[in-house]
């Protein structure tokens, strides 16, 4: 199969360059590399040179958009599978590609594939322990019939590490166009609707975290409830607060068996915030808009909006 890797990139630093450091050295090389930058003046890296097939396309701040950008970067590929990637997060050891795109060689339903992402337990114990919550050691195949059991979950799927069958991506038309976040798990669930499958691939590992405060996990999953009431179709229809309440009852319950007490109000401070990031945004359409400008991450979004 030919494969095209597309990065979006924003002030890249120097994960993008080891993060370029570990597809060159695939067991499985990508046939292209396309990073389409926004603001020419920030790009710097050294190592995106040494890749032969790769390109950089430069975008304005203004142009930018989640699901928008992805797709004028689709266009300009002919691969059968696009990987998505972000410039943060970096391969954890040469088969990345390989165990990632495998899934599509195994069954013809299969038209997205996500890799496990992985935090440093030194750096950000709680992070760590909710990424092994939400990216598993153990892979598996989500497809309709999951919805009653996993609700949500059944389509979680994320542009940090992703991989999609281009015929049906095109097919599909895409991820979706002007949405302020969440466009991988916009796309996953029309791929569910359409009677395909996702499969999240435990082997295909990459390193990608973050140290956000409370008030960023406000603003973060605001917009994340946001993206979802205007998406509509199925993330109205299934649990998935749920989810994240039995996510903090674990993490809580770990670091308590552990006897690292400390640990205890940070985890609560910053799922409170979540959780209070994630109503208001179910609810955004009842806020006044100097409001929402002031909690969104996204506040250009709102510019664009009618």
């Amino acid at each position: 199969m030919k494969i095209d890797v597309i990065i979006p990139t924003y002030k890249p630093d120097d994960k993008l360059e080891k993060n370029l450091r570990m597809l060159r050295r695939q067991t499985l090389r990508p046939d292209r590399i396309l990073l389409v930058n926004t603001e020419e003046d920030y790009f710097h890296s050294k190592e995106f040179y040494k890749l032969p097939q790769g390109e950089i396309i430069h975008i304005k701040k203004k142009d930018f958009d989640h699901g928008g950008t992805r797709n004028m970067a689709a266009a300009r590929c002919d691969g059968d599978i696009i990987l998505l990637l972000t410039q943060d997060a970096i391969p954890a050891d040469r088969y990345m590609i390989e165990n990632l795109v495998r899934p599509f060689t195994e069954d013809e339903d299969i038209c997205a594939a996500y890799g496990r992402q992985m935090a440093d337990y030194k750096d950000n114990p709680v992070e760590a322990y909710t990424r092994i919550f939400n990216y598993p050691k153990t892979s598996r195949i989500k497809s309709r019939e999951d919805l009653p059991t996993l609700g949500i979950k059944t389509f979680f799927c994320s542009n940090v590490c992703a991989a999609y069958r281009k015929s049906v991506y095109d097919e599909l038309g895409g991820f979706p166009l002007h949405t302020i976040f969440n466009e991988d798990m916009i796309y996953a669930s029309r791929l569910i609707e359409a009677g395909k499958k996702i499969a999240y691939v435990a082997d295909a590992r990459v390193w990608h975290w973050h140290n956000y405060t409370a008030w960023q996990q406000l603003t973060r999953n605001f917009d994340l409830a946001v993206s979802q009431v205007d998406a509509g179709g199925l993330f109205l229809k299934v649990r998935s607060e749920s989810e994240g309440i039995r996510m903090v009852k674990q993490t809580l319950l770990y670091f308590i068996r552990k006897g690292k007490w400390g640990y205890l109000p940070h985890i609560i401070l910053q799922n409170a915030a979540k959780y209070i990031g994630y109503k208001l945004g179910l609810n955004y359409r009842k806020l006044p808009r100097p409001l929402i400008l002031k909690i969104s991450l996204n506040p250009g979004y709102w510019d664009r909006s009618p």
